[in-house]
């Protein structure tokens, strides 16, 4: 079982391939995007890293710190890290966690607290359950858990519409609705009653149901 949804992120220290980093201090008033790879030099990881190279201005936009983690040391990292940008057109540009004592796994529980032993005997499939998305905000709190088979590579565009919505729902009191995108309509809080709606949104609403109520997306 995973970290749970508006849990603290656990604090951690670690080797990074951008140095030693203390996780917290590291986030600081940013959010943060913390997502894992079972394995070095497996072959959807790579696409993955990748493409994350190429969309890392999107996040910063948006005020998104990146940090990778993999259970392999950081110069098996840097030495990855040609490949990607051989065969992906970027290499990452964000720092990666060598998690070889597999304590950033562990804290996260995505691996058990038992897994012990040297890293680089270690199959990708050993490591199958660490290939989560973790969204973390300024408060430090997870605000989103993705976790993926190691077929199936991650949609980041899909990631940065989570973020979008994360970020205007934490600003404003509304919901997105299914599909939502950037700019389309949303859905007030069901913690906004009636009367504190008519102050919020003095030109109305669309009302389905009562308990659905539509307005423009709050600039």
């Amino acid at each position: 079982m995973t970290l749970p949804i508006g849990a603290t992120a656990p604090d951690f220290e670690a080797e990074t391939t951008e140095g030693k980093i203390k996780f917290h201090d590291w986030i600081g008033n940013s959010w943060a995007l913390l997502f894992s790879h079972p394995k070095d030099f497996t072959p959807v990881c790579t696409t993955e890293l990748g493409a994350l190279a190429k969309l890392k201005p999107e996040f910063d936009k948006r005020g998104v710190k990146l940090m990778g983690l993999s259970v392999d040391p950081v110069d098996r990292h840097a030495k990855w890290s040609d490949d990607i940008k051989e065969t992906q057109g970027a290499a990452p540009n964000y720092p990666m966690i060598g998690d070889i004592d597999f304590n950033v796994s562990k804290l996260y529980e995505m691996l058990p607290a038992s897994t012990s032993g040297d890293p680089l005997t270690r199959t990708p499939a050993d490591n199958q359950t660490v290939r989560n998305v973790f969204i973390i905000g300024p408060d430090k709190k997870i605000k989103l858990v993705l976790v993926y088979p190691m077929t199936t590579g991650r949609n980041f565009q899909e990631i940065l519409r989570v973020i979008d919505s994360l970020q205007l729902t934490a600003k404003h009191r509304v919901a997105t609705p299914a599909d939502w995108s950037q700019g389309e309509d949303v859905i007030i809080a069901g913690s906004v009653s009636n009367d504190e709606a008519k102050t919020i949104y003095p030109q109305g609403w669309k009302e389905p149901k009562p308990y659905i109520r539509i307005v423009p997306q709050p600039k």
